[in-house]
């Protein structure tokens, strides 16, 4: 806020929005949310959004159970995921397909499949994503889209013509692969 120059987002209260319906689809009421720093403004609209889908889908009032700041790398990740796992989570979301990679790597050393007995959603659908094992489901950002309006955006700076101050954000697309599964009963 308050930088006067064009922005490009992805909507992440949408993203965020896709992943939790997507494991609520599944069975899953054990949902936990991996973020980087909340300083960051992606972080904090997804720990907005999880609140708000914990409240309207399970009923719950408090989230800081259910989320663990880190950072956005692979072993933040695994270290979120360690946390959610411990207390008892059988789904995370999370702020990057990194930390995402983490959370698979935390289940592996507790034991555990992915998805059999956690389901993992990370964000971004980073080019090689698709190839890991299991192949990750994550949210896809509109990155060729977004690129676009960004070096428009600057064009128009450049050659005087004011882009609009207001922030683009657009939508972004769950692709579902391996990494999700039913919840298990019990």
């Amino acid at each position: 806020d308050g930088v006067d120059a064009p922005s490009v987002s992805t909507d992440d209260s949408a993203a965020l929005d896709l992943a939790f319906r997507h494991l609520i689809s599944l069975g899953h009421r054990n949902i936990g949310l991996a973020i980087g720093p909340e300083r960051f403004v992606p972080a904090a609209r997804k720990r907005s959004e999880f609140a708000l889908n914990l409240q309207r889908h399970l009923g719950q009032d408090d989230p800081d159970p259910h989320v663990v700041t880190t950072l956005f790398t692979v072993e933040g990740g695994q270290a979120a995921a360690l946390e959610l796992i411990d207390s008892g989570h059988t789904a995370i979301i999370c702020g990057s397909d990194l930390m995402a990679l983490g959370a698979i790597r935390a289940a592996r050393t507790r034991g555990l499949s992915v998805p059999g007995d956690l389901s993992v959603v990370g964000f971004d659908d980073s080019p090689l994503i698709a190839f890991t094992d299991p192949p990750l489901t994550t949210v896809r950002q509109p990155v060729l889209a977004m690129g676009h309006a960004a070096v428009s955006a600057l064009v128009n700076e450049i050659t005087g013509t004011p882009a609009s101050r207001t922030e683009l954000t657009f939508h972004p697309e769950l692709i579902v692969r391996g990494s999700t599964g039913a919840a298990r009963a019990g």
